[in-house]
């Protein structure tokens, strides 16, 4: 098995051992190749709202589509940030990172999806980190596992001498056709990739997700994914409402916590239990008026993050949508991108932040 981690060692940036309290913040990934919310509030605006909910991370998605054309962005998407006005993606999702760092928040980059849009439909174009193995013609973006390797290089590039830049999150919710990839062909994936960070700069973690949408890490038990440096994985699991399908005993949002524990150990929690490896929750959420399957599966959740102490990053800080601007019911914010949510979900993520720094 892998040399066993905690994150509290993992963070050589902090004086004092430190959790990862993460949020997501997106749009990097999505039609509009830029962090949201440029529009509306300059960027160290939102990074210190971050910092007064209490985060002292941020999980930030790009897309490979952003890497490959790295368009110039219209002056209206960073109406509030005219300092950005004429640059390219790249450089505004740099400009973002330095201002979250800047604002003393770590930062974990996240490959999301190839094409630049709202993760996660049925194009399987999207559902691995390459797609060569369709038709030429079937993707409007053409990528190669070595293609995916190198748009990492050039994303974490401007970001070696920035200590507050922490890890690569090599590829959001890894899924195929039900039983069509196995845990050891994206575990070697993995590792090509992570390697090849760790050659830029070795300190940095690499996150590694489950398979069936960031379901299920069972098969790290014997296939563990190992590095030129010992000690710089973290596995990672996303856990909604929606999630436990393909089970008896259906979603979560229906289960009993008996039954949502027994999930939770058998995809990923035994690596924490046993003391294998670490886990970094890197989604969840809910709505700000939840059902009764919200609540229930919530009520799970947080009872079993706080027994078992795990790192989370919650999706989401974005109050609306890319493109389409559609309202986001698991925002932490308002439409100012300033005005907190204060709600069971913040009340609920302040007592697990109470053991972090």
């Amino acid at each position: 098995l892998i040399h066993t981690l905690s994150l509290h060692d993992a963070l050589p940036i902090y004086d004092n051992p430190v959790k990862l309290a993460s949020v997501n913040w997106y749009g990097g990934s999505d039609e509009l190749f830029v962090p949201s919310g440029l529009d509306i509030k300059h960027r160290s605006t939102i990074a210190a709202t971050i910092r007064k909910l209490g985060f002292n991370s941020v999980r930030l998605p790009y897309s490979d589509e952003m890497v490959v054309t790295n368009p110039l962005i219209p002056p209206s998407i960073l109406a509030a940030n005219p300092d950005l006005a004429g640059l390219r993606a790249l450089d505004v999702f740099e400009a973002v990172i330095n201002a979250l760092t800047d604002a003393g928040l770590a930062v974990v980059v996240n490959n999301h999806i190839t094409h630049a849009t709202w993760c996660c439909g049925a194009n399987p174009c999207d559902g691995l980190w390459y797609n060569t193995h369709l038709p030429a013609s079937a993707c409007r973006i053409r990528q190669s596992e070595s293609g995916w390797v190198d748009n990492w290089v050039t994303v974490m590039g401007p970001h070696v001498g920035n200590p507050l830049v922490i890890g690569a999150d090599l590829r959001n919710e890894v899924r195929a056709l039900w039983g069509t990839m196995s845990w050891d062909r994206w575990a070697r994936a993995a590792e090509r990739a992570g390697n090849r960070l760790l050659g830029m700069r070795r300190d940095w973690l690499i996150v590694v997700g489950g398979l069936g949408s960031q379901n299920f890490l069972d098969g790290v038990r014997e296939r563990p994914v190992k590095l030129v440096v010992p000690g710089r994985v973290v596995y990672s699991s996303h856990v909604y409402s929606w999630s436990g399908w393909g089970s008896r005993e259906g979603r979560y949002a229906k289960r009993s916590y008996a039954s949502f524990v027994k999930s939770m150990r058998e995809n990923w929690a035994y690596l924490v239990e046993e003391d294998i490896a670490p886990v970094w929750v890197g989604e969840f959420g809910a709505p700000r008026e939840p059902g009764e399957g919200d609540a229930r599966y919530w009520g799970h959740l947080m009872r079993f993050l706080k027994m078992i102490d795990a790192d989370f990053a919650y999706w989401a800080v974005n109050p609306r949508k890319p493109a389409g601007g559609d309202d986001e019911t698991y925002s932490l914010v308002g439409d100012d991108w300033e005005t907190p949510v204060l709600d069971y979900r913040m009340k609920d993520m302040l007592e697990l932040m109470k053991k972090r720094v």
